[in-house]
């Protein structure tokens, strides 16, 4: 049976859900990966509120979506980040702001996290993505030089901070699927094992495959499937593309915005980026992932309505199922 082809609301919250629930379904689309933000999912409701569950089920079932996993990227970020400034206070409600206090945003941000997992269980869901925040990325550059020690701490900040809150994903039977991403705890290969070793592996805490953010960094996407094949809770299809080679554009895109010729990369609709698409399909194949294949569609050349259809039909097209049988069992055939 084909993996469901499902679409990342994320980037259409400026839109009703039911909009968006009407849209995806008249492109094709299997489900949705809803996005705890706009209109699309509040997790403190979802939590505790019957009426406002059956809701959210009654427009997917007339629009003849299904639901596979949300999302709560824009909170998970706040848990860990440091500082906490005038960006967060942009992606969350007044609710978690409340007075601005960093280390009260912080607590409130990882409790909207515990009742995201409350509020995929009510939905039926098993799988919720999004990000972690860090408060080691303002290192990367490691100048002024940071020590072993700082950054050191900065995962044992991550864990106690996220283990708490992957409690209560295991009390709800939920696995959160972190987006591996820079401005993470786990942006790259090694800061993804070192952040697994931060939890001690436990099983809540997984990954969700994101290629875009692979490829600028000149990371191996497909061979990261194959290391942490045991990790992929969750795929999204998204793809970037890299600008560089005139000897002016940067990897780490020189504080230019989306669509500025003079970055070193950028988000490209699926396909037409630099994401190797067919190997990576291919070791999904081989790895047995059968979830959701999710569009988070960003381009921010192109239309979105154009983009959106046009990478559901890519997506389809390259992402064959794997063989019922080996093509050389036919050889033993008496």
């Amino acid at each position: 049976m084909a993996r469901p082809v499902t679409l990342f609301t994320g980037q259409w919250a400026d839109l009703p859900f039911e909009e968006v629930a009407r849209l995806a379904a008249g492109w094709g689309f299997d489900g949705l990966e809803i996005a705890c933000w706009g209109d699309h999912l509040d997790p403190w409701r979802g939590a505790e509120d019957d009426a406002y569950i059956a809701q959210k089920k009654d427009v997917l079932e007339r629009h003849g979506l299904q639901v596979f996993a949300i999302a709560n990227h824009l909170k998970g970020q706040v848990v860990c980040d440091d500082p906490i400034d005038e960006r967060h206070r942009a992606i969350v409600s007044d609710r978690v702001w409340g007075d601005g206090d960093p280390e009260g945003v912080r607590a409130r941000a990882a409790e909207e996290m515990a009742l995201t997992a409350r509020t995929a269980a009510r939905l039926g869901v098993r799988t919720v993505t999004g990000f972690t925040g860090s408060s080691i990325w303002k290192y990367v550059a490691m100048f002024p030089p940071a020590t072993p020690a700082m950054v050191d701490a900065g995962y044992a900040d991550f864990a106690d901070r996220w283990n708490p809150v992957l409690d209560v994903f295991d009390e709800v039977g939920v696995r959160f699927a972190h987006e591996v991403h820079p401005s993470e705890i786990a942006y790259d290969y090694w800061t993804t094992q070192r952040t697994l070793e931060a939890i001690g592996h436990r099983p809540a805490f997984g990954l969700n495959w994101d290629p875009s953010h692979f490829v600028w960094q000149d990371l191996d996407p497909v061979g990261f499937l194959w290391d942490y094949r045991e990790r992929i809770y969750h795929v999204h299809c998204k793809d970037s593309r890299r600008q560089v080679g005139n000897g002016r554009n940067g990897r780490l895109g020189s504080h230019l915005p989306w669509a500025d010729p003079r970055r070193g990369w950028d988000f490209a609709s699926v396909g037409r980026g630099d994401v190797p698409w067919e190997q990576a399909f291919r070791m999904l194949n081989t790895i047995g992932y059968a979830g959701p294949l999710s569009v988070e569609w960003e381009d921010a050349g192109m239309d979105r309505l154009v983009g959106a259809p046009e990478a559901l039909a890519f997506v389809r097209s390259h992402a064959f199922d794997p063989p019922a049988a080996a093509f050389d069992a036919a050889f033993a055939a008496r």
